[in-house]
């Protein structure tokens, strides 16, 4: 016995939508991790090669025009992060050893 089609397959036009989530710790919480507040306050550079290293950049990449700032974006990307690209430039421009701070700590906890 063979039943009619009565309905014809659909195409699965499915939109995915995944959460954004924050930062783990806040951009002030410096005191948090204190090797990488006293790496962050006394060797910024140094702390912003490691970080471009463990995010799998070249180390060279903070000492770009514009590096820093495509490395937190791309950290807020790829992990999903609410924010802008405002947001990362004010909080690199105005408190870049607190920025560094906060982006060595969140691949810290990503890792």
């Amino acid at each position: 016995m063979s039943y009619p089609v009565t309905s014809q397959p659909q195409s699965a036009s499915t939109c995915y939508q995944t959460q954004l989530s924050d930062w783990h710790t806040g951009l002030t919480d410096c005191c948090n991790d204190m090797p990488v507040c006293l790496c962050g306050t006394f060797a910024p550079l140094c702390l912003a090669c490691r970080i471009s290293d463990d995010f799998g950049e070249c180390c060279c990449t903070p000492y770009l025009p514009g590096g820093l700032h495509s490395l937190r974006t791309g950290m807020r990307e790829r992990y999903r992060i609410q924010g802008s690209v405002g947001k990362d430039w004010a909080a690199l421009t105005f408190c870049l050893p607190c920025a560094l701070c906060q982006m060595a700590r969140e691949l810290k906890i990503r890792e």
